[in-house]
């Protein structure tokens, strides 16, 4: 919500206030999700657990089939990674910066043939001092996901910075540096690291991670090198990528009444997407081509927004924390909150790693439902051991006496 008068510095918030806890338009997927959407998610963001893409195996799970990882969710949205509703109101001059998620996970997953349809809400916002950039705005933004049978998947709380470029310019708190350079033995050595993870969840295969102790530590998880190829791969993954693949309805960036979430939130001219240009070429309205994303990929765009050089997408990051803790569990337990607090950007070149601890077993918790849940914390860390990302979540843990669901 607004921050009042002397609480916080000035930041220009007067047109936010009329989208705080208005239901927002957008759009929504026009087709069922396909098995090769999961697939590619599952490729895009570099999971080989075969639950998400070998139907054999799948055959053989508490599922029966495909299902998408809990971290497919955000795919279903219109913006890519779920942060549209934190994007509400015109700050002229400013830029954007994912900051995390919080996630309410409610049972039903998703699979091959099912419709996803999204609410969407501008939740509330705080201006505050930042190091990067002066006063900057917190917003957080709601997308309640819900299937083609009326059941709800899952909450999403997208926080995002919304902060001045040329204050973000000025103080220059990430200067420009190049890539680092990877000897084949480091690269290697990462790789065996990456094998040991797998060869974790794969042990596992169908079976049920009935024995978790407080103070088990989860196998260390590498990802990268980052790249933009990379990134990009992982942006292309989300259903809303392809032409015409979503309808619009009502208002949200695909408006045509001038109350846009993307073209009207007062971007860099360099960064603005070319809404006239797209009725003729689409591929004008797709935000890392043309619009606030095109820095992702681009080390001249991303200097003029104050990043050293092209970085990834923070939705992606809770992603990753998502499926890293979800192998882990196995098929028989499940994600049924979480919370990523983003600290610095990955960027192109770089490693991340991610390291996971069970916190502490509650036997008795709501969230439960009978079963005990394990708190499991994560953090993602660069090669330098720089943090990056800090992850906490509540997993709901399998028994022996869970009945395989009907899917």
């Amino acid at each position: 919500m607004s921050s009042k008068e002397g609480d916080a510095p000035q930041f220009d918030t007067g047109d936010i206030d009329r989208w705080v806890g208005i239901p927002l338009g957008g759009s929504n997927m026009k087709d069922p999700v396909h098995v090769n959407d999961i697939r590619r998610w599952a490729k895009a963001m570099q999971n080989p657990n075969p639950l998400y893409y070998d139907e054999k195996y799948a055959a053989d799970s508490r599922f029966g089939r495909i299902v998408a990882p809990q971290s497919f969710t955000p795919a279903c949205s219109d913006s890519g990674g779920g942060v549209a509703p934190a994007i509400q109101g015109r700050i002229p001059g400013t830029h954007l910066l994912f900051a995390g998620d919080e996630y309410w996970f409610y049972g039903p997953r998703i699979f091959p043939g099912d419709k996803i349809r999204q609410d969407r809400m501008l939740y509330d916002y705080k201006v505050t001092e930042t190091g990067f950039a002066g006063p900057s705005m917190f917003t957080r933004g709601d997308t309640t996901y819900i299937n083609n049978r009326g059941e709800i998947i899952a909450k999403q709380r997208a926080s995002a910075i919304r902060y001045n470029v040329e204050s973000a310019l000025a103080r220059g708190q990430y200067e420009q540096e190049d890539e680092p350079e990877w000897t084949r033995e480091t690269l290697h050595q990462y790789e065996r690291e990456k094998d040991l993870w797998i060869m974790g969840f794969r042990e596992l295969g169908h079976g049920r991670r009935l024995s978790v102790e407080k103070g088990e530590k989860l196998p260390r998880r590498p990802i990268g090198p980052h790249s933009v190829e990379s990134m990009i791969l992982e942006w292309f993954a989300t259903l809303a990528m392809p032409y015409g693949a979503f309808e619009p309805e009502g208002l949200g960036w695909e408006s045509t009444e001038g109350e846009s979430w993307d073209k009207e939130a007062g971007w860099l001219p360099e960064l603005a997407r070319d809404a006239e240009g797209a009725k003729l070429d689409p591929a004008r309205g797709d935000p890392v081509l043309y619009g606030p994303a095109k820095g992702h990929q681009s080390e001249g765009l991303a200097a003029k927004v104050g990043m050293p050089r092209g970085y990834g997408f923070g939705a992606m990051m809770t992603g990753w924390m998502i499926d890293y803790v979800a192998n882990w569990v196995g098929e028989w337990g499940e994600l049924v909150y979480c919370k990523s607090t983003l600290r610095a950007p990955t960027l192109t070149g770089d490693m991340a790693f991610l390291d996971g601890e069970v916190s502490a077993i509650l036997e008795d918790h709501p969230r439960g439902l009978g079963r005990p849940l394990a708190l499991v914390q994560v953090t993602m860390t660069d090669q330098n051991e720089k943090v990056l990302a800090t992850f906490k979540t509540e997993v709901r843990l399998p028994t022996e006496a869970m009945p395989a669901p009907i899917a």
